[in-house]
């Protein structure tokens, strides 16, 4: 039965045990302890077959019901992808909601996600100046990447990072994530006071975290 289900392996030094995730993005991947034989993934895979099928099943209802074939949302919009064979490494927006990618599957797809990469720091900039104005709070830097797990992130001395998949959320549920890292420049944790600071500042915060948790793993392109 493993031979059926494509699979990564990755060794991860801190593990003691095999483990098996079904990645939204990067599909199912077994993390290894160091010293464990590469025959323990293909075992963990077959035992959890039945698992993994209905993981798998699950993500793809979540991504077909938040972004139907042949479309991508783009905050509050949705965007209408065409191929375009004049396309060969770029993606652009045209009127009408069209997203232009190139014809070729993965120069599409690497097209997509530099596209929203671009989006996401324009549309991200300016909401983070404008909620560290606000709050009175400074940060040092702004880096959009592809975490696995992490939405954002506020790092020692102001560094923001976000995940440039919040693109396809919707509008206020980035505006929740650039808030809740804003919060982060004045409270590290998650304090009372942190929740307080974030309430007065973003009041419908819990909807949209709740939306997040919820929807978080159909934000794949």
């Amino acid at each position: 039965m493993s031979g059926q289900i494509a699979y990564s392996v990755r060794r991860s030094p801190r593990s003691r045990r095999v483990k098996v995730r079904v990645d939204p993005q990067h599909g199912v991947e077994v993390l290894l302890p160091r010293r464990a034989a590469l025959r323990e993934a293909a075992a963990a895979v077959e035992q959890l077959t039945a698992w993994i099928e209905a993981e798998l099943a699950r993500l793809e209802a979540a991504r077909e019901r938040h972004s139907p074939p042949g479309t991508l949302p783009y905050l509050d919009e949705r965007l209408r992808v065409v191929p375009d064979a004049a396309r060969r490494s770029s993606a652009a927006r045209k009127p009408g909601g069209v997203l232009a990618v190139p014809a070729e599957p993965e120069a599409a797809k690497a097209a997509i996600e530099r596209f929203y990469r671009r989006a996401a720091r324009a549309e991200i900039s300016g909401r983070l100046d404008a909620a560290a104005a606000a709050s009175a709070t400074s940060y040092s830097s702004l880096t959009i990447r592809n975490q696995r797990t992490r939405w954002a992130s506020c790092g020692a001395g102001g560094a923001m990072s976000f995940n440039w998949r919040l693109m396809l959320a919707p509008e206020r549920v980035l505006d929740y994530v650039v808030w809740h890292e804003v919060c982060h420049l004045r409270h590290a944790d998650h304090s009372p006071a942190f929740w307080r600071m974030l309430g007065e500042h973003h009041p419908q915060y819990r909807d949209a975290a709740a939306w997040l948790r919820e929807n978080g793993s159909a934000l794949v392109v």
